[in-house]
């Protein structure tokens, strides 16, 4: 379903994500933004677009973006927004909008989200709805937007009762993901961000996982070869998956293996930056691995396979790997498992495993025995 497979010895990669007239590429690569107008050209209606970051990008890779567009003879406007998951909220959605159209924005245009996973989130419920629907494009930033939110045309923001519950589908044009940009990313966020690669390996395909186990440290490290191997494998796995199930009606929830145990622990800590998504993703990963086991899908041995592949990576595997923060309550995080975008009739699907490899999708998950499984968990983390 993709253009082209990954591969380790390639210095830039190029998959499809294939949704016929909506079809597009991801660019994968090094120096990528100083070529980013010869990217983008074939698929401007006219050379003027309006670039929406945040701050940190803005600082650190506005420079490079512009010139790139310059070098193309592309105009284009800045919006700048706050950094950090707060920004994913109505009063920002509001503020960019109207200020899309303050620019002259039309819905032939292209609005670029430039950034990490909040703002092409933000930017692209935005492109969604001005005017009925405006074209965007991705460039991510960061690990975790090269890997996941850039790909597969999810766009929201959050509210207090959940994360993502108001958004819609909208694809983007084109991905370009510039692995140099990450030369500047923190440590923290390059971990976080691979909490999705990992994922990735552990939903359906244990060779990459394997690999993972073996390159961890040459990606953290920067090894541009291992970058663009892991990330173009991550695009490939997920663009083949929404090519077959675009709006999540079924194969697509694979996708969320970690995501609805993390998204949990995300509101108890307000979406603040004390618990960043991919470290929520991580120890998703984990309890979902964990509560396979309790439920005699995985074996124990498959569950401490992935945690320890997790804490190689400095990433949380377990509620006691948790930063301080408010009290954990059971009940509450069971409560706000539920307003999971997969919950259908009352009902909780989840994202298991069988093992490493071998995520499966088990509709009508018992609550209950989940609440009584937290309750462990954090009970176990107390005492440690």
């Amino acid at each position: 379903m993709t253009k082209a497979k990954a591969t380790l010895n390639e210095t830039i990669q190029s998959v499809r994500v294939d949704l016929g007239p909506r079809s597009y590429d991801i660019h994968i690569g090094e120096q990528l933004l100083e070529s980013a107008g010869e990217i983008l050209s074939p698929i401007l209606a006219r050379k003027k677009v309006v670039v929406v970051t945040d701050e940190n990008v803005a600082r650190e890779q506005l420079p490079r973006l512009a010139t790139g567009l310059e070098n193309s003879d592309i105009e284009f406007e800045t919006v700048i927004l706050p950094a950090g998951e707060a920004t994913k909220n109505f009063a920002q959605l509001e503020f960019l909008t109207r200020r899309l159209i303050e620019l002259g924005v039309e819905r032939s245009d292209t609005i670029i989200a430039f950034g990490g996973g909040v703002i092409g989130d933000l930017t692209g419920f935005a492109a969604s709805v001005l005017r009925r629907g405006c074209g965007f494009t991705q460039i991510p930033t960061t690990l975790l937007a090269q890997v996941d939110s850039s790909v597969g045309g999810k766009t929201a923001i959050n509210v207090p009762e959940g994360k993502n519950l108001i958004g819609a589908f909208h694809q983007p044009a084109i991905v370009i993901a510039d692995i140099s940009a990450l030369d500047t990313l923190p440590a923290r966020e390059m971990r976080a961000g691979y909490a999705e690669i990992a994922k990735c390996g552990a939903i359906n395909d244990e060779p990459f996982f394997a690999w993972l186990e073996a390159n961890v440290d040459a990606i953290m490290a920067g090894d541009s070869a291992a970058r663009i191997y892991a990330i173009g494998k991550s695009c490939d796995a997920k663009a083949a998956i929404v090519a077959a199930d675009e709006r999540e009606a079924g194969e697509r929830a694979l996708l969320n293996l970690g995501h609805t145990f993390g998204h949990a622990f995300e509101a108890v800590y307000g979406y603040s930056a004390a618990l960043l998504h991919g470290e929520a993703v991580a120890l998703g990963t984990a309890l979902a691995f964990d509560y396979s086991a309790r439920a005699g899908l995985a074996g124990a041995a498959e569950a401490e396979r992935v945690k320890a592949h997790l804490r190689a990576a400095s990433l949380p595997a377990d509620i006691s790997d948790l930063p301080d923060g408010p009290e954990l309550d059971a009940g509450a995080l069971a409560a706000l498992m539920m307003q999971d975008k997969k919950v259908t009739g009352g009902k909780l699907t989840l994202i298991l495993a069988d093992a490493v490899g071998a995520a499966r999708i088990v509709n009508d998950a018992d609550l209950a025995d989940i609440e009584t499984f937290l309750k462990e968990k954090v009970a176990l983390a107390r005492r440690s």
